[in-house]
């Protein structure tokens, strides 16, 4: 611990944890009863273990949600094929994480929800688990589960390290703690070097840039029966893809459309909302404004007679990319930061984006210098580009040939990130042989 503030400042952490505690299974099970937390596995919340311990060393690898879990799928298979005999331990924060975890771990991998961040379920946790070296992804920090994997010398590696101005000016309110909390990080891989430049005044020892994880995950999947089915449902219609979108880009699309559609006949826009459970919410607000709309979880297809298609089915956005060239990168409205945009990139698709791309603003900026994408502040900005999209069959292919060109120029940050982290899983697999 690096101060007597910082040591206060984990003790008033932990006596708000001790008080709160009482009150944590009830609050959990609200939650699994509006769909944000699996009722059947709420004992891992609480750091009871779900499925047995295997023989070996365990390698701790935590994510929050989706897309931070996707980024550490090439990590798993790299490690996996180097260090063989260790059993990689996957914990994320939602339900749809979990799901998206169930169908793409390998066979030795093993997924647990992370345990709330208080003292006893996290002591549990880590007596049961015993992971020989934590490696934790992008932005979440933990006190309870950092200062104990700490306090047991687990060494703990961040990946993909993100820190946002917000963040950071939080943490900087509370230095000590964010100090006791961060300092733990034996090596702390950065996205960017504004992320690591924050990450240092917070504390960081060891800062290295190596870019973005997010750049080294293969394609998304899609079933190729899928993608036919599809396409002929929607019968060679002009379509454009708003993919990952937040509450208000899916009015935003509507808008874009009901703009559009004279001037492109029969054209098809195509919804996937971030949160697929939104979806019945969307189709109802925008049929309440008089367009005729499709939803994938009511069983419905793109047929002639729908305007406006809402995929809120998990795990289909590669379905998605493969039929609709033209795609808006959702989250970019607004202050979620924009999501990940190798993902259409690698698909051959031409972007769109919005003002807010600063979870990815490298990507970002280096898709928009290699013209590969089209950042618009606004609504009409959108129609406008996504118009010229789907005018100019020259300037789709020359985008999307040039974003996936890009996407390609990004995985070696896979290698350099394996290498980075050897030294660590070098030792954790020695001090904890397989049987």
């Amino acid at each position: 611990m690096n101060s007597a503030s910082g040591r206060m400042g984990l003790g008033l952490y932990r006596l708000a944890g001790r008080v709160a505690a009482p009150f944590v299974p009830g609050a959990l099970a609200r939650r699994a009863s509006r769909g944000k937390e699996d009722p059947e596995r709420l004992p891992e919340r609480m750091g009871r273990p779900s499925v047995a311990r295997p023989d070996g060393p365990v390698v701790w690898l935590h994510a929050a949600s989706v897309g931070e879990s996707l980024s550490l799928l090439p990590l798993i298979e790299a490690m996996v094929g180097r260090w063989p005999g260790f059993s990689p331990l996957v914990t994320t924060g939602t339900v749809t994480s979990a799901q998206m975890m169930a169908d793409r771990l390998p066979p030795r991998a093993i997924h647990q929800y992370l345990p709330v961040d208080l003292p006893a379920p996290m002591r549990r946790f880590l007596d049961f688990w015993k992971p020989a070296i934590g490696i934790w992804v992008e932005s979440e920090l933990w006190p309870h589960a950092l200062t104990e994997l700490h306090d047991r010398k687990v060494p703990i590696v961040m990946v993909n390290g993100r820190m946002s101005a917000r963040s950071q000016g939080r943490w900087a309110m509370v230095r000590p703690v964010a100090e006791a909390v961060i300092a733990p990080f034996a090596l702390v891989l950065a996205q960017s070097q504004i992320d690591g430049d924050r990450f240092q005044s917070l504390g960081a020892r060891d800062v290295q840039l190596l870019g973005n994880l997010k750049s080294a995950a293969p394609a998304l999947a899609a079933e190729a029966a899928d993608v036919t089915a599809m396409e002929s449902a929607l019968a060679g219609r002009p379509r454009w893809l708003a993919a990952s979108t937040h509450a208000g880009e899916e009015i935003i699309a509507a808008k874009v459309h009901a703009d559009l559609a004279s001037r492109h006949q029969g054209l098809m826009t195509l919804i996937v909302p971030r949160h697929p459970h939104r979806g019945p919410e969307i189709a109802e607000i925008l049929g309440g404004q008089g367009h005729n709309v499709g939803l994938a979880s009511r069983g419905d297809v793109p047929g002639p007679q729908i305007e406006i298609f809402v995929a809120d089915k998990l795990g289909e956005l590669g379905l998605w990319f493969r039929l609709a060239r033209a795609v808006f990168v959702g989250g970019s409205f607004g202050s979620a930061g924009g999501h990940n945009p190798l993902e259409p990139a690698r698909l051959d698709c031409a972007l769109v984006f919005g003002p807010d791309m600063k979870n990815t603003q490298e990507l970002a900026d280096g898709l928009i210098a290699r013209s590969g994408a089209e950042q618009v502040s606004g609504p009409e900005q959108l129609a406008a580009a996504v118009d010229g999209l789907l005018s100019s069959p020259d300037l789709m292919t020359r985008r999307a040939t040039a974003a996936a060109a890009f996407a390609k120029s990004q995985a070696k940050v896979l290698d350099t990130t394996v290498e980075a982290i050897a030294p660590w899983l070098d030792e954790a697999v020695k001090m904890q042989p397989p049987p």
